[in-house]
Formats: C-alpha cells, structure tokens, sequence
C-alpha cells in the first residue's frame, strides 16, 4: 500500500479551514494533513471580531472548528508556532520550534497582516492595530466607558473596530482621510447612508483627515491632523488596511504583491499552493474572504483529482453587517460609458439601492440597510444573467421581480 501523500497548510484562518473542510469531504481518510497555525488558538472567524470586542458573542462562538474536529478527521493541528523557511529543494518545512516538516503537498494560507501607518508617534503606548484576538485583549484592556478613542481608518477594518468600541461605551471618533467611508465599495450617496447610521449609533466622523502625528509623551494623548487641528485620545486603533503575508515564500517562490498562483492554485514550484489574502491571481489579490473560499474549494478539487477545475476570479463583493447596518456591494457599481442605473432611497429607515445596468445585464449593485436579496443580485451579476424581461422591478427585490416576469408571461 502506498503512503499517504503529507499536505502541510501554513495558517488556520478562515481561508484555510475551509480548505481542510473540502478536502476532508472530497478525500477522507486519504490524506496526511498537518496546520501550522501562528495563533495561540484554533481557527476563528475574524469577520466577528467587532462583536467579540463589544461582547455580542463569546470566543466560543466566532471558533470555526474545535479540536475535537481535527481529531476526528484526523488532522494535526499545532497552534502557537509559526513556520520560518521553506526548502523547495527537500520538501522541508522549518519551524519556530526547531523542527522541520517533510511534504509533499505545500498550502500557502497565510492570509494577510495589518498595516500600521509610518507616523511620528506611532510607537507610543496607546496605539494599536485591530486584526487579531491579540489586538483585542490590548484594545480590551485601555479601553473603558467615556475614554475618548481615535480609529484611524474608514474601511471595513475601521469601521468595525469603531462600532466594537462604542458598544463598550468608549466616546469614539473615526477618522477617514478620504471623502466618503468605505470608498472601494460605496459610491457616495451610500457611503452617507452608512456615515448617517454610524452617527446614530454615536460614533463622531471626521473625514478628509490626514493624519500627521500621534501626540502624547510615552503614552498617546491624541492625533494631530495636516491642517494643524488635534483630536484628544487615550487610545488610537489603526485599521488602515492589510497586506499579503508573503514573506516565507519571498526567497523561493515567484512574488509580486502577493504569492502568485495560476488558476489551479498552484505558485512557481509545482508542489507548493497559495490561496486567499496571501495569493495573488492574475495580478489580483483579493482582501475578502469569499474569493479565498472559491481559491479553497478549487485546490481541494484539484486534490481530490478534478484536474479540470479551475479558478477564474471571483466578482468583487461585501455583504456584511457593518455596526448592525447591512452593507452590500458587487460588481461595477460605480457605472460608467454604455451604463444606466436606478435608484432607491427611504432615507428613514435608512435604506438604499443602486442597481448598475450594461443593456439587459446587470452590471453592478448597492445596497444599504436591506440586503436580503444580496446573494440574489450577486448571482445576476456574476452569471450575466439576461434581466431584460425584469429589468424595470429587479430595484424592488427578487420577489417582486420573478413575480412581474410570471405576471407578464
């Protein structure tokens, strides 16, 4: 009997357990498969570390698998170590214990680390990222109800780590130093639908803010802007965004911003594979978690020998809740030449749709507040669905458009 082939994944995030998930459907049992995961704790998802910060759920509940499921399938998991060199040459994977690890197959799923802006200051104490269970233990522990806290950072990131603050009752003011929020995934009219519902929920917003130092002597006591104004704050989170972790592959593999990949998820030595925030395909990285899951399930196919599966890109979307207000993007939401687009605002329970058409294709969307049809959309847009017998209902929702076309039949 042949041996089992070894598959050693490096990173136990959410990317990553979605890889052993199918590949342990696809091939049980067929597999020796080890986790080097470089946090102390089992996978978990990051996606919910805002309400793990504001107490909405509990570190159980954001666990994506317990150890008893490794086991069960027969997985070696390690937490709490991290992996050093890859020798392309032995198939040896060295780690922070000293060891190194034979395999066969090599699965890249670092996924990505935070940024922390190059600004005087910085080094202070006081000052933090948010990314990982590590950061909010430290966010945890400065902050307290009525301490005054600067967020740096108007994307996703920032907005989530601002809304966790002000649900632990910090008097919190999130600093952008663009226009609008969420300025990759909004045009300007929703970014101030969501700008409306985050000020409700007591969060002060300072836009086209540049920062240009963190104050304090020892200890941060604020932000000083371009324009010379200051913002008093004990405590400053920067969530200004991510980059690829890539650094364990930069002296073995072919790098760009990221690892790069071909469309079977595999990098510039044929037995290593590369998939989620650490990847780069066809000179896209992408910083969301569902392309990393479609990277995921096309390399367990693969495994499992589907030869013929293939990842070609995902369409970009969000559909998230952001500080309990549904946030939906996807596609070419901004328009642009041979497009049209329809609108729908109820400013008062604070929801707003944006449909972007190209002829009888929907093209792009937006949605705010009620996003129950998210997935619904996204499809549309992904399959370049024919929408001409819909096209004048498709704003008011699924329901109300599958029923015009049943009505116009």
């Amino acid at each position: 009997m042949s041996r089992a082939e070894h598959i050693v994944v490096v990173g136990n995030g959410m990317v990553g357990v979605r890889f052993l998930e199918r590949l342990a459907a696809l091939t049980p049992e067929r597999h020796k498969v080890t986790v080097i995961g470089g946090e102390p704790v089992e996978g978990y998802n990051r996606v919910l570390l805002s309400a793990l910060l504001a107490g909405d759920v509990a570190q159980a509940d954001v666990c994506l698998r317990d150890r008893a499921w490794y086991t069960e399938q027969d997985i070696a998991l390690r937490t709490g170590i991290t992996a050093t060199r890859i020798d392309t040459a032995g198939s040896r994977l060295e780690l922070s214990t000293g060891e190194s690890l034979h395999y066969d197959r090599l699965v890249l799923a670092t996924g990505s680390s935070a940024m922390r802006l190059p600004l005087p200051g910085s080094h202070l104490e006081g000052v933090v990222t948010f990314r990982d269970v590590a950061d909010l233990d430290r966010i945890r522990a400065a902050a307290a109800p009525g301490r005054p806290v600067a967020v740096i950072g108007g994307g996703l990131l920032g907005i989530e780590a601002a809304y966790g603050l002000a649900r632990l009752g910090c008097d919190v003011t999130l600093v952008h130093v663009m226009p609008r929020l969420m300025e990759r995934q909004l045009d300007g009219r929703a970014a101030q639908f969501l700008r409306d519902a985050l000020v409700r929920k007591r969060i002060k917003v300072l836009l086209n803010a540049q920062t240009a130092r963190v104050l304090g002597d020892g200890k941060v006591e604020g932000l000083e802007f371009k324009d010379g104004t200051r913002l008093s704050a004990d405590l400053v989170v920067m969530a200004v965004g991510v980059r690829p972790q890539s650094a364990l592959a930069a002296d073995v593999l072919d790098i760009g911003r990221g690892i790069k990949i071909d469309d079977g998820m595999t990098t510039s030595v044929t037995n290593i594979h590369a998939i989620g925030e650490c990847a780069e395909h066809r000179g896209q990285i992408y910083g969301l978690v569902e392309p990393g899951y479609d990277q995921a399930d096309i390399l367990a196919r693969r495994i499992a020998g589907d030869v013929e599966a293939r990842y070609e890109g995902s369409v970009l979307s969000t559909n998230l809740k952001i500080s309990g207000v549904g946030v939906f993007s996807a596609g070419g939401f901004e328009g642009g030449e041979g497009m049209d687009s329809v609108t729908f605002e109820d400013r008062r329970k604070c929801h707003y749709r944006r449909l972007v058409f190209k002829g009888d294709q929907l093209a792009g969307a937006i949605l705010i507040g009620e996003t129950g049809d998210a997935l619904w959309y996204r499809d549309l847009i992904r399959d370049g669905a024919d929408i001409a017998a819909s096209r004048s209902s498709l704003i008011f929702g699924r329901a109300h458009a599958e029923r015009s076309v049943r009505e116009a039949a």
